[in-house]
């Protein structure tokens, strides 16, 4: 069951998937693309993103960024709700509860909240009335769908922040400057190849930006700028018949002979080695 509300004159999308064997990211970059919160509330099953096999354990939420690849093992056990920033995005207040917030930009990629079952009933209960509320038809409705959206957020990342390494040791400035590091990265990776961009954006030295991350035993800001181009290359060679050359240009390489060589550095293949797995 796929549940859809599109809002008139915003193009906002919002969704609730049940039963939905065709739940899936498809990994390609497009204008419009969708934010989804996976709730498995069965048996551990396998989930691929991005190419990478995890484990998606039983009685657990999966927060997925827009234009992640993704795919499970078992897709119609689970339930996903589903929207674009035209029908939530908070931007300006509540910035963690937003599309840009803890749960989607946070520390942790991919981010397993795993529940209680005080909070599987609360989860319960959140997707009950969504889809209540999804067949209903009235001038309300939309921002009913928005204020159950806003407190499924808001729940799931109240869980996240506990279950986070090093989040205790973090004020909330602390944790607002790694939230908006890896939101610059996401909207500026393709043009932007150095940590000290980032960090003038955030009025920090590079050297705090690497404390910071340390303080979760997480990978150095320069590490997660090489990832996330990485990622991005290898979706558009998996998904796409784009030439090396183009993607090269489209990561902001000048020099396609440099983007070979960053690739093959970074990841271990060459973009031919690479490129040749999509057909064994």
């Amino acid at each position: 069951m796929n549940l859809l509300f599109v809002e008139r004159g915003t193009n906002g999308l919002f969704s609730v998937r049940t039963g939905d064997s065709d739940l899936k990211g498809e990994g390609v970059p497009k204008a419009g693309a969708i934010n989804t919160i996976v709730f498995n509330r069965y048996e551990d099953q396998k989930a691929t993103i991005d190419q990478v096999p995890y484990n998606f354990p039983a009685n657990s939420i999966l927060p997925l960024v827009a234009n992640q690849h993704f795919a499970f093992e078992r897709p119609e056990e689970l339930v996903a709700w589903q929207f674009n920033r035209d029908f939530y995005c908070i931007v300006d207040h509540d910035v963690e509860v937003g599309c840009a917030g803890f749960l989607f930009y946070g520390i942790r990629h991919p981010l397993f909240v795993r529940l209680s079952q005080q909070e599987i009933d609360q989860i319960a209960l959140i997707e009950k009335l969504s889809i209540e509320e999804l067949e209903s038809k009235d001038s309300m409705q939309a921002e009913m769908l928005r204020i159950l959206l806003k407190r499924l957020i808001i729940i799931v990342t109240r869980i996240a922040k506990k279950q986070t390494e090093g989040y205790s040791k973090l004020t909330e400035d602390k944790m607002s400057v790694v939230r908006m590091f890896n939101l610059l990265l996401e909207d500026n990776f393709k043009t932007q190849h150095n940590v000290q961009f980032y960090a003038n954006a955030l009025n920090k030295s590079p050297k705090t930006l690497a404390n910071l991350f340390g303080i979760f035993n997480y990978p150095a800001p320069s590490k997660l700028i090489q990832r996330r181009i990485i990622l991005e290359a290898k979706r558009y060679l998996f998904y796409t018949d784009k030439s090396a050359k183009e993607i090269a240009y489209l990561l902001g390489f000048s020099n396609p002979a440099h983007f070979s060589r960053f690739f093959k550095l970074y990841s271990g293949n060459s973009i031919s080695d690479f490129r040749g797995q999509r057909v064994e």
